[in-house]
């Protein structure tokens, strides 16, 4: 799942519009549309205070090498 779709999906399971998500945030509404949307440059410390409303955060995962080469295909 993309991170805009999950950020959408929380956000609407929690029945905040997106201004609202983006003052309990403490970040603008255009980071929250950006997000939305799937802009490819964000701030990750911003991304961090929008998820910490759900109980999520982004960071560093080890990746599968073997997933790597299947996704070069």
């Amino acid at each position: 799942m993309k991170l805009s779709d999950f950020v959408k999906e929380k956000r609407n399971a929690a029945r905040l519009t997106q201004p609202e998500i983006a003052e309990k945030a403490g970040v603008g509404l255009r980071f929250i549309r950006d997000l939305e949307q799937g802009k490819e440059t964000m701030r990750l410390d911003k991304v961090n205070q929008v998820l910490q409303l759900f109980g999520y955060q982004v960071g560093a995962i080890p990746m599968d090498r073997n997933q790597l080469t299947d996704e070069k295909s």
